[in-house]
């Protein structure tokens, strides 16, 4: 049978990251298969950059798009793909080589995955993962300033000027089309029971 596609969406700092954590720890990589958007940066050097000369990697353009969906399509037929890790253009870390076995669920997540069309297509359900501005732009500064040592004001600039009105053009008018919305205001705790329980009925599995 044809797996089942499951694509999740929202902004950054929503809380995507962590909500795929969650999610993945509740089912074998044998009963679900996560791909992520991210490992499918183009190089820094095929970034477009805006007026001011920085690099923006908040466009659809941004993204390998072509593999993308080649990828997708090799998982839906029971093909295995490999890819190689996203580190965030760090040149000092040595990416892994991702591999990852079709499965009767197959979820996509990231920026765009709703807002490409012939992707979009293929998707059996929509989850969108929501959240607050101000608190979407709180997490986008500790992830980055805190975790990977951007400084502040590069964070906000590029929150300001690129993170930002990406989101209001190619992200948030998909929220109407999604099958779930998952609130992360303070948690995501009912969103994650809802989809766990949906996906597990899927399997089979026992509630």
């Amino acid at each position: 049978m044809k797996p089942y596609l499951i694509g999740i969406c929202g902004g950054s700092g929503s809380g995507k990251t962590s909500f795929i954590r969650r999610l993945r720890q509740s089912f074998s990589e044998g009963q679900v298969c996560i791909v992520s958007q991210d490992d499918y940066y183009l190089p820094r050097e095929e970034q477009h950059r805006d007026e001011q000369g920085e690099f923006n990697f908040d466009l659809p353009k941004s993204f390998d798009k072509k593999k993308f969906r080649t990828d997708i399509d090799k998982l839906l037929v029971g093909e295995t793909i490999t890819i190689e890790e996203y580190v965030f253009n760090n040149p000092d870390a040595k990416p892994k080589l991702l591999v990852f076995k079709s499965a009767p669920i197959i979820i996509i997540e990231g920026l765009f995955v709703f807002h490409y069309k012939k992707i979009a297509k293929q998707l059996d359900l929509k989850v969108f993962v929501n959240a607050k501005e101000n608190l979407k732009v709180i997490r986008r500064i500790l992830r980055d300033q805190v975790e990977r040592g951007y400084p502040l004001d590069d964070v906000l600039y590029k929150y300001e000027h690129h993170v930002l009105p990406s989101y209001e053009r190619f992200i948030l008018p998909y929220k109407e089309e999604a099958d779930v919305v998952v609130n992360n205001n303070r948690d995501f705790e009912r969103g994650l029971e809802v989809l766990e329980g949906f996906m597990r009925s899927k399997l089979s599995l026992p509630l």
